[in-house]
């Protein structure tokens, strides 16, 4: 996922768009493990926004659970995926084209979820952080799944810059005072399609906001 140079939007949904015109879902069409986790940790008929959501597969699962779902990606191609899948499995997604990194965070929402989103170099992540923690609510949930470092050297999937990967500490500096649920670094096998397959060096990060914030 990495572009190997400072994040360029452009060049970046070009790439997406070309990896997403098979007509196969490129992961899949069920949930990441992880989204079906962080589906145990949500309130009942939650306002979730998924932030770089491509076909599809994780906000539709959401959405079949009750959850008042928003996703966005930067790849029109993925989100005509995405539409199709909402319509095959008789769900609703509010799905937006738009750049993660210039999304508008004033809308509130009782949960954010980024999976595998590590296009970010971390000054960028930096931002995003930040963009998330002003739109969850207090007492909402902040939920990040992605790699770790040593991924790079597993090969099966993901960015090919260890910089853009997650490090537990950098994530909860970027959420300093919230209420950390789930913070675990592990090894794991995963099959997600065509493009996340075999041993995955993987972060899972969920944190509440200060009810005070």
């Amino acid at each position: 996922m990495s572009l190997g140079r400072p994040f360029d939007p452009v060049h970046y949904r070009r790439m997406w768009d070309e990896r997403y015109r098979s007509a196969d879902y490129l992961f899949g069409k069920e949930p990441s493990a992880f989204a079906l986790r962080a589906a145990a940790l949500l309130p009942a008929r939650a306002e979730l926004l998924c932030l770089g959501d491509g076909e599809g597969r994780n906000s539709v699962y959401l959405a079949g659970l009750g959850h008042r779902v928003t996703a966005m990606d930067l790849s029109e191609v993925a989100l005509a995926k995405a539409r199709t899948l909402a319509a095959e499995r008789g769900v609703a997604v509010e799905l937006h084209h738009a750049d993660v990194a210039q999304w508008d965070w004033s809308r509130p929402f009782d949960a954010v979820l980024g999976i595998f989103i590590q296009f970010a170099p971390p000054a960028l992540r930096r931002e995003i952080h930040a963009g998330i923690a002003r739109a969850v609510r207090p007492g909402g949930l902040v939920l990040l799944h992605g790699y770790a470092p040593r991924q790079v050297g597993y090969g099966t999937g993901g960015p090919s810059a260890a910089e853009n990967m997650y490090e537990l500490a950098d994530l909860a500096a970027d959420f300093p005072g919230w209420e950390r649920l789930v913070a675990r670094d592990s090894d794991e096998e995963i099959h997600e399609g065509r493009a996340h397959a075999g041993l995955s060096a993987l972060v899972d990060f969920v944190a509440r906001k200060p009810l005070s914030a």
